[in-house]
């Protein structure tokens, strides 16, 4: 193992340090990028805005941080020194660094330290965010970020675990617990709840199986403070992720249960459904008085999120008292190996009266899996001076780039990362960030990655039930287009006279957002083909992009009276406005030739139109296919059953016949996909 998380480290410090030389970042900022995309894709933060500072004489430091959803903040210190060799974290180490961030926190907390700071800075506006808020945050998250490896003999900080009256709780990301989660083939890391430690017993259960061995079910009664409890520890970690993609699409405390929990708090279990929750495994003590639940193993809650948020956020809020608050809970026990199957089903399956939402759009929704086929098909033309032709890797479930790789030898390793470079690798939720960049909703990419993914997962579910032939070959080629000039828009701004460091991932989403809005305004859209066919963007939108850049630097640091963390500002609608307001401004500074280099609409519209008659052609075609694979006696052996006329309309047993005489006679387009749809009526 020993030997296994150095060849680890080692190729992750190759990564980082390619992806500073690529991306025109400085190490440590890389650094925490690599970490920023693990964690914030596993659902471990949210997001992360970088705001490095440190000041050596008083021992304040900090490297990041984040506004999160339970009106908590997210900070963030990174221990990086860009060591060639894997070394030890130690306890002195640890708090050495928590003292530090703490340090930072309570100066910001009790003073006006930031008109100490740079107002143009990022740590300027996390400063004057945590004088001016403090005494609303919930909770406050301190992260440490190291590259090295955390002593096996560690045990608890010797820390306070309140900053003034706010509760911290300490989070420790090293090497080590970074490998674990990228070598557990793509699943989260679990939350282990022992009952004793956070309630003082257990909670009583009924047992709701019978005697299966691949399923056992109980039932409890939930107090609501241990709920909110709960919640308030894990946050949005505790709910699974179809659920937290529907709470952030919705985001608000549900009116109805926070009335029940102030007016009428004896009645909340009769009124409310309750909570439907997985685990994959408990320990049940057997007393006299019933079988009680001491520990659950990986809980996530599959339905009742908002529920759950509810209870916190009144509690919080309101200052509600949840003594007399009682939440029923069915507790589903599934085998860690089917948990990536099973999780999702029961989710989707308990929250089936919320018909839109963001739990129809994950790994296996048929986009994804479109999108996956066309990322392992489709070759990207070579780029100049190359000598071989490429592809881009999409990966549908996290971990899949790794995976792929994990029982290669070093000679198909090389191989494969030929034909798919790492930094050719991107994600669904990088597929969110860049299309929704560019369909014109900055705000939402601004929101974080998770909550910016919910909102594409509403948008490209309810366009996909109308017309899936659109998500086609031009689509992906687009995709990868639009994410060649994310890239290039970020190392635009890295590389700028004016940057100083702050609010990138603000800019660079606002700058590409109003490109597009400039090019629609002149009834024009991106060369996107040409982008695909050179792999890169070319002089012209590079200076572009430059320019207008620096107009949205200017625009977005001076946020209205009342504001004073531009990532805040950056978070709403009325930041949008103001820069569309100053659009022509920008289009002035614009080159000629820019202008020139722009596609007409109405050309695109023709070249998307045949794509998408393509690729009706293109699954007409797929579905005959499976057809005939499944072969004629496959067809017959469900027509003859004894109830196939009952079952099956006219239509379909008239297609049944047909089938059932392959390979002599052939089924149409539109017979295959009725034959298709048969395979699960039967």
């Amino acid at each position: 193992m020993a030997d296994e998380l150095v060849e680890f480290y080692n190729d992750f410090r190759q990564e980082f340090l390619a992806g500073a030389a690529a991306n025109n970042n400085f190490s440590l900022a890389e650094f925490l990028a690599s970490f920023q995309r693990e964690l914030s894709e596993a659902g471990q933060i949210e997001d992360l805005t970088f705001c490095f500072y440190e000041n050596a004489p008083t021992g304040i430091r900090v490297d990041g941080f984040w506004k999160n959803d339970d009106a908590g903040i997210d900070l963030f210190i990174a221990d990086f020194r860009g060591r060639g060799e894997l070394e030890t974290l130690g306890k002195s180490d640890v708090e050495g660094f928590i003292k530090r961030i703490s340090k930072f926190y309570t100066a910001c907390s009790t003073g006006r330290f930031y008109e100490k700071l740079e107002e143009t800075s990022a740590v300027y506006g996390l400063a004057r965010e945590i004088f001016e808020h403090n005494r609303f945050y919930s909770r406050i998250n301190l992260y440490l970020i190291s590259e090295r490896r955390l002593s096996e003999g560690f045990k608890n900080l010797q820390i306070d675990d309140r900053l003034g009256e706010t509760p911290v709780a300490f989070h420790i990301w090293d090497i080590s617990r970074l490998h674990r989660l990228r070598t557990s083939r793509g699943a989260k890391e679990p939350i282990v709840i022992d009952f004793n430690e956070v309630w003082g017993k257990g909670i009583q259960c009924l047992p709701a199986h019978l005697n299966a061995e691949d399923y056992r079910s109980y039932l409890l009664v939930m107090p609501g403070n241990l709920v909110a409890d709960l919640y308030e520890r894990y946050s949005s970690r505790l709910l699974e992720q179809n659920v937290r993609s529907f709470l952030q699409a919705r985001a608000a405390v549900n009116k109805g249960i926070r009335e029940t929990i102030l007016d009428t708090p004896e009645m909340f279990f009769a009124y409310n459904n309750g909570i439907t929750a997985t685990a994959t495994d408990v320990a049940v003590d057997v007393t006299s008085s019933g079988e009680f639940i001491t520990r659950i193993d990986d809980l996530q809650i599959v339905n009742g999120g908002q529920t759950t948020a509810s209870l916190f956020h009144t509690r919080r809020k309101d200052k509600a008292g949840l003594d007399n608050i009682f939440v029923q809970m069915k507790l589903s026990i599934v085998d860690p190996r089917l948990s990536e199957t099973v999780v999702p089903k029961i989710s989707e399956y308990a929250n089936t009266q919320n018909r839109v939402n963001a739990a129809d759009f994950f790994a296996n929704h048929p986009f994804h899996i479109q999108m996956e086929k066309f990322s392992r098909r489709i070759w990207a033309p070579a780029v100049q001076g190359a000598q071989r032709e490429t592809k881009w890797f999409y990966e549908r479930a996290r971990g899949q780039y790794a995976d792929a790789q994990s029982k290669q030898s070093a000679g198909e390793k090389k191989r494969f990362t030929a034909e798919f470079p790492k930094d050719q690798m991107f994600t669904k939720t990088d597929l969110a960030k860049f299309d929704n960049t560019w369909d014109e909703h900055p705000k939402w990419v601004n929101l974080g990655a998770q909550k910016n993914f919910a909102q594409y997962a509403k948008r490209i579910s309810g366009e996909w039930k109308g017309d899936p032939s659109k998500f086609n070959e031009a689509y992906f080629r687009q995709a990868v287009a639009r994410g060649i000039i994310f890239k290039a828009t970020e190392k635009v701004v890295s590389e700028a006279s004016w940057y100083n460091g702050g609010y990138r991932a603000n800019i660079v989403a606002y700058t590409i957002a109003l490109i597009g809005n400039i090019a629609e305004s002149q009834d024009k859209v991106v060369d996107f083909e040409a982008i695909w066919r050179n792999q890169k963007v070319n002089h012209t939108l590079r200076e572009a992009i430059a320019i207008v850049a620096r107009f949205v630097s200017i625009c977005i640091s001076i946020p209205p009276a009342g504001i004073s963390n531009i990532s805040e500002w950056a978070k709403r609608d009325a930041c949008w406005t103001s820069l569309l307001a100053g659009r022509d401004q920008a289009i002035q500074m614009l080159s000629a030739e820019f202008f020139r280099e722009l596609v007409e609409k109405n050309a695109r519209k023709g070249d998307l139109k045949e794509a998408k008659r393509t690729q009706r052609f293109e699954t007409g075609i797929e579905g005959i296919e499976k057809v005939l694979n499944l072969g004629g006696h496959y067809w017959k052996a469900i027509l003859s059953k004894p109830n196939a006329s009952k079952i099956f309309t006219p239509k379909e047993v008239d297609a049944l016949r047909i089938a059932a005489q392959i390979p002599n006679k052939i089924p149409t387009e539109r017979q295959a996909q009725l034959l298709l749809s048969i395979t699960l009526k039967a």
